[in-house]
Protein backbone atom coordinates (compact mmCIF):
# COMPACT_ATOMS: atom_id res chain seq x y z
CA UNK A 1 0.00 0.00 0.00
CA UNK A 2 1.12 3.11 -0.90
CA UNK A 3 -0.21 6.45 0.80
CA UNK A 4 1.10 9.96 0.19
CA UNK A 5 2.46 12.54 2.79
CA UNK A 6 3.07 16.02 3.51
CA UNK A 7 5.11 17.71 6.42
CA UNK A 8 3.46 21.18 6.89
CA UNK A 9 4.84 23.69 9.46
CA UNK A 10 2.49 25.96 10.98
CA UNK A 11 2.29 29.42 12.62
CA UNK A 12 6.01 30.20 11.52
CA UNK A 13 6.41 33.88 10.66
CA UNK A 14 9.67 32.15 8.47
CA UNK A 15 9.92 28.78 7.20
CA UNK A 16 10.92 25.95 9.69
CA UNK A 17 10.11 28.47 12.58
CA UNK A 18 6.75 26.98 13.11
CA UNK A 19 5.32 23.32 14.42
CA UNK A 20 5.38 20.84 12.00
CA UNK A 21 3.07 18.30 11.27
CA UNK A 22 2.58 15.34 9.22
CA UNK A 23 -0.23 14.57 7.00
CA UNK A 24 -1.14 10.82 5.49
CA UNK A 25 -3.79 10.83 2.49
CA UNK A 26 -5.09 7.96 1.08
CA UNK A 27 -5.40 6.59 4.29
CA UNK A 28 -8.87 4.86 4.25
CA UNK A 29 -7.45 0.95 4.53
CA UNK A 30 -5.06 1.96 7.77
CA UNK A 31 -5.97 0.45 10.98
CA UNK A 32 -5.86 2.73 14.30
CA UNK A 33 -2.89 0.32 14.83
CA UNK A 34 -1.02 1.38 12.07
CA UNK A 35 -1.77 4.67 12.18
CA UNK A 36 -0.03 4.80 16.09
CA UNK A 37 2.29 3.19 14.68
CA UNK A 38 3.29 5.28 11.64
CA UNK A 39 2.96 8.51 14.09
CA UNK A 40 5.11 6.70 16.41
CA UNK A 41 7.92 6.65 13.74
CA UNK A 42 7.64 10.38 12.40
CA UNK A 43 8.18 11.24 15.92
CA UNK A 44 6.71 14.49 15.17
CA UNK A 45 4.02 15.89 18.44
CA UNK A 46 1.50 14.85 15.77
CA UNK A 47 0.47 12.78 12.41
CA UNK A 48 -2.92 13.53 10.77
CA UNK A 49 -4.71 10.67 8.53
CA UNK A 50 -6.40 12.23 5.84
CA UNK A 51 -9.99 10.20 5.40
CA UNK A 52 -13.66 11.13 3.51
CA UNK A 53 -16.05 12.44 5.47
CA UNK A 54 -18.64 10.44 6.86
CA UNK A 55 -20.99 13.75 7.57
CA UNK A 56 -22.41 15.31 4.29
CA UNK A 57 -21.68 18.44 5.81
CA UNK A 58 -17.81 18.70 5.53
CA UNK A 59 -15.42 18.79 3.24
CA UNK A 60 -13.08 16.01 4.54
CA UNK A 61 -12.66 13.71 8.17
CA UNK A 62 -9.23 14.25 9.87
CA UNK A 63 -7.94 11.70 12.38
CA UNK A 64 -5.12 12.92 14.63
CA UNK A 65 -2.84 10.96 16.82
CA UNK A 66 0.00 12.05 19.15
CA UNK A 67 2.85 9.42 20.11
CA UNK A 68 0.69 8.11 22.31
CA UNK A 69 -3.05 8.71 21.49
CA UNK A 70 -5.61 10.06 19.45
CA UNK A 71 -7.24 13.20 20.23
CA UNK A 72 -10.45 14.49 19.15
CA UNK A 73 -9.02 17.94 18.53
CA UNK A 74 -5.65 19.86 18.17
CA UNK A 75 -5.22 23.25 16.17
CA UNK A 76 -2.04 22.96 14.35
CA UNK A 77 -2.80 19.51 12.75
CA UNK A 78 -6.30 20.96 11.85
CA UNK A 79 -4.58 23.89 9.89
CA UNK A 80 -1.96 21.45 8.79
CA UNK A 81 -4.51 18.96 7.56
CA UNK A 82 -6.79 21.59 5.92
CA UNK A 83 -3.81 23.11 4.05
CA UNK A 84 -3.15 20.17 2.58
CA UNK A 85 -6.45 19.10 1.52
CA UNK A 86 -6.80 22.54 -0.07
CA UNK A 87 -3.80 21.77 -2.19
CA UNK A 88 -4.78 18.45 -3.21
CA UNK A 89 -8.02 16.72 -2.88
CA UNK A 90 -9.32 19.91 -2.04
CA UNK A 91 -7.79 22.12 -5.44
CA UNK A 92 -11.11 22.67 -7.37
CA UNK A 93 -12.83 24.24 -3.59
CA UNK A 94 -13.11 27.94 -4.23
CA UNK A 95 -15.53 29.16 -1.14
CA UNK A 96 -13.61 30.44 1.77
CA UNK A 97 -15.35 28.23 4.03
CA UNK A 98 -14.09 24.76 4.76
CA UNK A 99 -15.88 22.42 7.39
CA UNK A 100 -13.40 19.36 8.51
CA UNK A 101 -14.97 16.61 10.83
CA UNK A 102 -12.93 15.01 13.95
CA UNK A 103 -13.00 13.49 17.39
CA UNK A 104 -14.56 16.83 18.78
CA UNK A 105 -17.04 16.80 15.67
CA UNK A 106 -17.50 19.42 12.75
CA UNK A 107 -14.67 22.42 12.72
CA UNK A 108 -15.58 25.60 10.66
CA UNK A 109 -12.01 26.92 9.31
CA UNK A 110 -11.95 30.02 7.09
CA UNK A 111 -9.11 30.83 4.51
CA UNK A 112 -8.26 34.44 4.29
CA UNK A 113 -5.30 36.33 2.13
CA UNK A 114 -3.09 35.97 6.05
CA UNK A 115 -3.67 31.82 5.57
CA UNK A 116 -6.12 29.76 7.49
CA UNK A 117 -8.01 30.24 10.75
CA UNK A 118 -10.08 27.89 12.53
CA UNK A 119 -12.99 28.51 14.90
CA UNK A 120 -12.52 27.42 18.72
CA UNK A 121 -14.50 23.89 19.38
CA UNK A 122 -16.51 24.36 22.48
CA UNK A 123 -14.42 23.32 25.62
CA UNK A 124 -14.73 20.38 27.49
CA UNK A 125 -13.31 21.73 30.63
CA UNK A 126 -13.85 24.56 31.71
CA UNK A 127 -13.26 25.28 35.61
CA UNK A 128 -11.51 26.77 38.22
CA UNK A 129 -8.70 24.06 38.69
CA UNK A 130 -9.07 21.84 42.60
CA UNK A 131 -6.34 23.30 45.62
CA UNK A 132 -4.70 19.58 44.74
CA UNK A 133 -5.00 20.45 40.63
CA UNK A 134 -3.56 23.42 41.35
CA UNK A 135 -0.83 22.46 44.05
CA UNK A 136 0.43 20.51 41.03
CA UNK A 137 0.62 22.45 38.90
CA UNK A 138 2.46 25.18 40.66
CA UNK A 139 5.22 22.22 42.39
CA UNK A 140 5.81 21.46 38.48
CA UNK A 141 6.34 24.63 37.61
CA UNK A 142 8.55 25.83 40.75
CA UNK A 143 6.08 28.28 40.86
CA UNK A 144 4.52 29.91 44.28
CA UNK A 145 0.58 30.64 44.45
CA UNK A 146 1.27 34.95 44.42
CA UNK A 147 3.23 34.32 41.28
CA UNK A 148 -0.21 33.51 39.28
CA UNK A 149 -2.99 35.50 38.31
CA UNK A 150 -5.54 33.29 37.39
CA UNK A 151 -5.64 29.63 36.66
CA UNK A 152 -8.54 27.52 34.56
CA UNK A 153 -9.26 24.31 32.77
CA UNK A 154 -9.64 25.68 29.33
CA UNK A 155 -9.66 21.69 27.65
CA UNK A 156 -11.00 20.84 24.14
CA UNK A 157 -9.28 17.46 23.45
CA UNK A 158 -5.70 17.40 24.58
CA UNK A 159 -6.71 18.26 28.22
CA UNK A 160 -5.06 21.56 28.93
CA UNK A 161 -4.82 23.49 32.55
CA UNK A 162 -3.77 27.24 31.66
CA UNK A 163 -2.04 29.57 34.34
CA UNK A 164 -1.85 33.37 33.62
CA UNK A 165 1.33 35.15 34.80
CA UNK A 166 1.94 38.68 35.01
CA UNK A 167 4.03 38.85 32.38
CA UNK A 168 5.92 36.96 29.40
CA UNK A 169 9.52 37.64 31.22
CA UNK A 170 8.14 35.31 33.51
CA UNK A 171 6.62 32.66 31.33
CA UNK A 172 9.93 32.49 29.59
CA UNK A 173 11.96 31.91 33.08
CA UNK A 174 9.90 28.62 33.66
CA UNK A 175 12.63 25.46 34.18
CA UNK A 176 10.31 22.46 33.82
CA UNK A 177 11.67 19.59 34.96
CA UNK A 178 12.54 16.86 32.53
CA UNK A 179 9.86 13.73 33.64
CA UNK A 180 6.64 13.76 35.69
CA UNK A 181 5.34 10.94 37.42
CA UNK A 182 1.47 11.30 36.19
CA UNK A 183 0.54 13.23 33.01
CA UNK A 184 0.34 16.69 32.96
CA UNK A 185 -0.89 19.17 30.53
CA UNK A 186 -0.29 22.55 31.71
CA UNK A 187 -0.52 25.81 29.62
CA UNK A 188 1.40 29.07 30.73
CA UNK A 189 0.58 32.57 29.75
CA UNK A 190 1.80 36.12 29.91
CA UNK A 191 1.44 39.59 28.56
CA UNK A 192 4.77 41.31 26.77
CA UNK A 193 4.86 44.57 27.24
CA UNK A 194 3.50 47.61 25.32
CA UNK A 195 5.11 48.25 21.87
CA UNK A 196 6.67 44.45 21.41
CA UNK A 197 5.02 43.98 18.57
CA UNK A 198 2.98 40.57 20.22
CA UNK A 199 0.41 40.61 22.79
CA UNK A 200 1.61 37.40 24.93
CA UNK A 201 4.08 34.50 25.26
CA UNK A 202 2.56 31.44 25.41
CA UNK A 203 4.13 28.03 26.51
CA UNK A 204 2.63 24.31 26.31
CA UNK A 205 4.39 21.86 28.67
CA UNK A 206 3.11 17.91 28.70
CA UNK A 207 4.22 14.20 29.40
CA UNK A 208 4.59 11.77 26.52
CA UNK A 209 4.07 8.33 26.54
CA UNK A 210 7.06 7.67 28.64
CA UNK A 211 6.92 10.28 31.38
CA UNK A 212 9.22 13.26 29.68
CA UNK A 213 8.41 16.54 29.45
CA UNK A 214 8.42 18.03 26.35
CA UNK A 215 7.31 21.76 24.87
CA UNK A 216 5.49 22.46 21.88
CA UNK A 217 6.45 24.77 19.70
CA UNK A 218 3.20 26.30 18.49
CA UNK A 219 -0.14 24.75 20.23
CA UNK A 220 -3.33 25.69 18.00
CA UNK A 221 -5.95 23.95 20.59
CA UNK A 222 -4.07 26.02 23.88
CA UNK A 223 -4.32 28.99 22.27
CA UNK A 224 -7.85 28.65 21.28
CA UNK A 225 -9.22 28.19 24.88
CA UNK A 226 -7.07 30.62 26.22
CA UNK A 227 -8.64 33.14 24.00
CA UNK A 228 -11.90 31.78 24.90
CA UNK A 229 -11.05 32.09 28.57
CA UNK A 230 -9.21 35.73 27.96
CA UNK A 231 -12.63 36.88 25.86
CA UNK A 232 -14.80 35.40 28.91
CA UNK A 233 -13.18 36.65 31.91
CA UNK A 234 -12.22 40.34 30.21
CA UNK A 235 -8.46 40.08 29.82
CA UNK A 236 -8.88 41.29 26.08
CA UNK A 237 -11.55 42.45 23.81
CA UNK A 238 -10.39 42.87 20.45
CA UNK A 239 -7.61 40.49 18.11
CA UNK A 240 -4.57 39.58 19.66
CA UNK A 241 -1.58 38.07 18.79
CA UNK A 242 0.58 35.21 20.63
CA UNK A 243 4.41 34.07 20.44
CA UNK A 244 5.23 30.76 21.35
CA UNK A 245 8.47 28.77 20.56
CA UNK A 246 10.59 30.85 21.94
CA UNK A 247 12.60 28.86 24.11
CA UNK A 248 13.24 26.41 21.46
CA UNK A 249 14.53 28.67 19.18
CA UNK A 250 11.00 28.88 16.76
CA UNK A 251 9.18 31.38 15.95
CA UNK A 252 5.82 30.97 15.90
CA UNK A 253 2.86 33.54 15.71
CA UNK A 254 -0.90 32.85 16.07
CA UNK A 255 -3.40 35.08 15.83
CA UNK A 256 -6.34 35.09 18.10
CA UNK A 257 -9.77 37.30 17.47
CA UNK A 258 -13.26 37.09 18.29
CA UNK A 259 -16.22 37.70 15.64
CA UNK A 260 -19.72 39.52 16.72
CA UNK A 261 -21.03 36.53 16.90
CA UNK A 262 -18.67 35.65 20.01
CA UNK A 263 -16.41 33.10 18.14
CA UNK A 264 -13.18 32.48 18.69
CA UNK A 265 -10.98 32.09 15.85
CA UNK A 266 -7.51 31.01 15.74
CA UNK A 267 -4.94 31.12 12.70
CA UNK A 268 -1.68 31.24 11.41
CA UNK A 269 0.61 30.57 8.53
CA UNK A 270 0.69 27.14 7.06
CA UNK A 271 3.61 25.65 4.73
CA UNK A 272 4.09 22.12 2.90
CA UNK A 273 8.06 21.75 3.25
CA UNK A 274 8.00 18.20 2.17
CA UNK A 275 5.78 15.55 0.41
CA UNK A 276 6.78 12.13 -1.09
CA UNK A 277 5.30 8.27 -0.77
CA UNK A 278 5.01 6.43 2.32
CA UNK A 279 5.16 2.68 1.77
CA UNK A 280 3.66 0.09 4.13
Amino acid sequence: MALTFHLVDVFGTAPFSGNPVAVVSGAEGLSTEQMQRITRWFNLSETTFLLPPGDEAADYRVRIFTLERELPFAGHPTLGTCHVWLETEGSEHRPDVVVQECGAGLVTLWRGEEGLAFAAPPLMRYEPPSADELAEALAFLGLDAAEVLDASWVDNGPGWLALRLPSADSVLALEPPRSWPRRIDVGVVGPHPQGAGVDFEVRALFTDHLGAILEDPATGSLNASIGQWFYDSGVVEGAYTARQGTRLGRDAAIAVTRDAEGRVWVGGSTRTHVSGELSL
